[in-house]
């Protein structure tokens, strides 16, 4: 029988914060040390409390255990309360007489010394005190097991709702290479018609690219130095395909040293920026990224003009598309409230970001 609880014990307990057999019987030692020492001073006579803690101990052991293992899970989980009531009762009833019948043929004739008088037969008021003490010893211990599972399903919910933003991320980071590679190859694809000699060199930066992206870009947070590097070699591919009519301004201020932030995050504002700016401009063309570390926080700001047809209509911009959006559902998911801050500010001539992070 002992093994059998063991057994449940460690079936039970599992996955409960590695709550071991060992935990248990360190508990009951303790309570049962405790009451022995507790009824001995009470009654002066330590021997009979050794012997009738052991008997107690027993059904305390037995009720505590029917209860938290068999009882609560047939009805309480299922949501039958009022059966459980009756059965939880009717334990108790059996458990006392029990109690009774062993203290009087195994310890004394007196079951119930601390009471109001001698008490050798079962009566009223005894079954009422020790019911209500088997019922204290069952809550408390229905307290702890109760205490414990609420924080394993807490963490476990925890556990899911990480392993599920982990998830969401890397599907997000995941949209951002494809939709990438797919605009840089319809470029090369269009200077490639032209018979362009700039096309060797694009598909040598992008296979550089492709290598970061494909390769270092799988933790949570990268560091700050090689994210811009990684965004300088996408410019530097810009400026391959664009040529003389492409004036980047690029300013680096503050230690970026020991900084990190979300891979692959600042790639869709600078791709946005070409894409409804350079891309559909005549003639020069001027964008202009910072990067500024200030103690915890990166400020980043890229602004690029809105592009104009010869006849002076200003062409529609978009703020969506997969780029932004993206941006925007990888901040609320990876960042906390006041980590970061996004202003995207469109006032019908220039197109401006302004990103402050924390890194």
């Amino acid at each position: 029988m002992f093994q059998k609880i063991k057994d449940i014990i460690n079936i039970n307990d599992s996955n409960n914060f590695n709550i071991t057999f060992k935990h248990h019987v360190i508990f009951w030692l303790v309570y049962f040390l405790f009451t022995t020492f507790r009824w001995g001073s009470y009654f002066n006579d330590y021997e009979y409390a050794f012997k009738t803690t052991i008997l107690g101990f027993s059904i305390h052991m037995t009720l505590c255990y029917f209860n938290v293992y068999y009882l609560m899970p047939k009805f309480i989980y299922t949501r039958r309360y009022f059966i459980y009531g009756i059965a939880l009762v009717a334990a108790l009833f059996f458990m006392v007489i029990l109690k009774f019948n062993l203290t009087y043929f195994l310890v004394s004739s007196n079951v119930w010394p601390e009471g109001p008088g001698t008490t050798s037969t079962l009566t009223l008021n005894y079954v009422i005190e020790m019911m209500l003490g088997e019922l204290y010893v069952v809550t408390f211990v229905t307290a702890i097991k109760v205490t414990f599972d609420w924080i394993r399903e807490h963490k476990r919910l925890l556990d899911m709702e990480k392993r599920q933003l982990e998830t969401e991320l890397r599907l997000l980071r995941t949209q951002i290479s494809p939709h990438f590679f797919f605009n840089t190859l319809n470029n090369i694809y269009a200077l490639t018609i032209e018979k362009s000699d700039k096309a060797p060199k694009i598909i040598l930066k992008l296979s550089e690219l492709m290598r970061y992206l494909l390769y270092e870009t799988k933790q949570r947070r990268q560091s700050l130095t090689k994210e811009i590097m990684c965004l300088q070699s996408y410019l530097d591919l810009e400026r391959i395909r664009y040529g003389d009519q492409l004036k980047i301004n690029i300013n680096i201020s503050g230690e970026i040293g020991g900084k990190e932030i979300a891979p692959m995050l600042l790639l869709s504002f600078i791709e946005n920026s070409f894409k409804h700016g350079a891309n559909k401009n005549v003639g020069e063309v001027n964008i202009n990224i910072d990067f500024n570390v200030i103690e915890d926080f990166l400020h980043f700001r890229i602004s690029n003009p809105i592009p104009t047809e010869k006849n002076n209509n200003i062409v529609k911009t978009t703020t969506g598309g997969i780029g932004i959006g993206n941006v925007k559902k990888r901040l609320e998911l990876g960042y906390n409230e006041g980590e970061y801050y996004l202003d995207i500010n469109n006032d019908g001539k220039e197109y401006v970001v302004n990103l402050k992070i924390k890194v």
